[in-house]
């Protein structure tokens, strides 16, 4: 996981702090959850267009699963 330095005024860093405390987190897991919130978890953009009838090679085939095992209980 990558680490990266911040600076900010010191006012802003006591309210970071208070804000943090107050959620009971770490001021960088508040920071972290902050940065996740505004990029979005979501795909990149064009990822479809670029993935989508990218493979060039032979048709791919899923292999037999076999049977389902009976296990016991617990």
């Amino acid at each position: 996981m990558a680490q990266l330095h911040l600076y900010v005024p010191d006012r802003m860093a006591e309210e970071l702090r208070q804000k943090a405390r107050a959620k009971g987190l770490s001021v960088s897991r508040y920071l972290a959850r902050l940065v996740r919130r505004e990029l979005g978890t979501g795909w990149p953009k064009d990822f479809f267009k670029k993935v989508v009838g990218g493979w060039k090679g032979e048709p791919l085939e899923r292999p037999s699963q076999g049977e389902l095992e009976n296990r016991e209980g617990m």
